[in-house]
């Protein structure tokens, strides 16, 4: 039996998020929630361990110890933390925010990706700077023209990007950066989805530094490993990118936690030595359950073939997004309306919601029955 909810007004994504979180099908944020594989419950249950190594241990030390393992993982061996222009953070929404500052302070304008997950142009806005949407296709596909590029401080894109999942090539970042540096414009990419694509695991640092342009990194934790919410963003720049982000860092903390620290070094160590690989098996195979599952629905399809991420979209055909998600709202099912991604045209994505794919199999499989049942009955869905 369906529940009657009282009507929701969210007015960004991670509030749609937030509603999911007490669900038992929660298939909304991109966080990981899928069970601990064997090796890293190995990990957790030596946190008294950790702890007591944190605690006797120099911060720097196991910062950087941290940072070797972490970028080391994922083919980033140029990162210049040995330089000091790598910079923890408590997540990677707080590296946004500390560069959101960094850039009002040379410029009023920002090129940004679209569609991208809302909280970045949210933050952008936030401390006042303009924004100029940068269609997908455009950013990957081709150059960008010279008058945007003299019309804006900074270029940001998303690689891989959430919710599409589209991984930005080597030779198409050494050129973009190649047009930054020609412009003087700060290239800025957050990469938080890295992880789950090898083909966007080439050495991001060696073409940015290769190119000459002022650049700026987001890296993050948080969407690979399922260790609640204890994760660590990082905020890496080139040397002579000519923003605060040093000082607008200490404005926000003092450091993060010496003990997450350790974590991501066990967990990034465990990656390397295979478990980044069985991640990615993992997401192929939630993927292949839930398009699986969802087989033979009329007027449905997945937008993202060949995406690797750990989210999925799906296009709901005629049907509203927000009609399916209130549908499956009843029965407990919680999945991510796609408007807000389109943060330039939010009209879009009316048509298509987002299934997170970082979850166990069970909660995916009675999810993804859920919402076939909800797909395939016209009476609760308006066309």
């Amino acid at each position: 039996m369906n529940r009657i909810l009282p009507k929701v007004s969210a007015e960004n994504l991670t509030q749609f998020e937030t509603l999911a979180l007490a669900s038992p099908m929660n298939l909304a944020d991109g966080h990981a929630r899928q069970q601990l594989t064997a090796a890293q419950g190995k990990i957790v249950s030596e946190l008294p361990h950790l702890w007591a190594e944190a605690a006797l241990r120099p911060v720097d030390e196991i910062e950087q110890e941290a940072a070797e393992s972490f970028f080391g993982m994922l083919g980033q061996h140029a990162h210049p933390f040995a330089a000091g222009r790598t910079l923890s953070c408590y997540s990677s929404s707080v590296a946004m925010e500390i560069l959101a500052r960094s850039l009002v302070t040379t410029t009023d304008a920002v090129a940004l990706i679209h569609p991208t997950f809302d909280n970045i142009p949210d933050i952008l806005r936030g401390v006042g700077l303009r924004l100029v949407p940068v269609e997908e296709e455009r950013a990957h596909d081709e150059d960008l023209p010279a008058e945007l590029l003299e019309e804006v401080g900074c270029v940001f894109i998303t690689t891989p990007n959430n919710p599409t999942g589209r991984v930005m090539g080597e030779d198409r970042l050494r050129r973009l950066a190649e047009q930054c540096a020609e412009h003087g414009v700060v290239l800025a990419l957050d990469t938080s989805f890295r992880g789950f694509d090898p083909g966007a695991q080439f050495d991001h640092y060696a073409v940015l530094d290769a190119s000459g342009c002022r650049w700026v990194v987001i890296e993050d934790t948080g969407k690979l490993w399922p260790t609640l919410e204890l994760k660590i963003g990082w905020l890496v720049r080139s040397a002579e990118v000519d923003l605060p982000i040093e000082k607008i860092h200490s404005d926000i903390l003092l450091g993060t936690s010496p003990l997450v620290l350790l974590l991501v070094k066990r967990f990034a160590d465990d990656g390397a030595d295979g478990g980044l690989a069985e991640l990615q098996r993992t997401i192929a195979d939630h993927r292949a359950l839930v398009r699986a599952a969802l087989d033979g629905v009329p007027d449905i399809s997945f937008v993202d073939e060949h995406a690797r991420v750990s989210v999925e979209r799906l296009h709901v055909g005629s049907r509203l997004g927000m009609d399916v998600w209130s549908a499956v709202r009843s029965q407990s099912l919680y999945v991510l309306p796609c408007q807000k991604f389109h943060w330039a045209r939010p009209h879009e994505g009316e048509r298509m919601l987002r299934l997170a794919l970082s979850r166990n199999p069970s909660t995916l499989l009675a999810g993804a029955r859920v919402l076939r049942s909800a797909l395939l009955d016209a009476s609760e869905l308006p066309g």
